[in-house]
């Protein structure tokens, strides 16, 4: 599929791109290139390949969970700089 100067030069604008007269003909033909491969793409027949759910084997397989115990009160606020009723002090962020 070939693109149009006037449509390279949309696409451009749409990009938000000051191209150069060269760099519109450039442009406007390696997008050309990319239509027709996406064109040759269209006509392959896909009728007996089942739609994938993955496109790359899974990677790193996730390990158990083994419950452990939590940290007790005393050792979750022994590097806060300030609390009360067992909760964090923080300075007010609202006047």
């Amino acid at each position: 599929m070939q693109l149009s100067s006037e449509e390279v030069e949309m696409i451009a604008e749409l990009a938000r791109l000051k191209l150069s007269a060269a760099e519109l003909e450039h442009y406007g033909l390696q997008l050309s290139a990319i239509l027709e491969h996406f064109a040759h793409l269209q006509n392959l027949d896909t009728t007996d390949i089942p739609p994938a759910p993955f496109v790359l084997p899974p990677r790193g397989h996730l390990r158990e969970d083994h419950p452990r115990p939590g940290l007790t009160s005393a050792e979750l606020f022994q590097n806060a700089p300030a609390t009360r009723d067992n909760q964090f002090l923080v300075p007010p962020v609202l006047e």
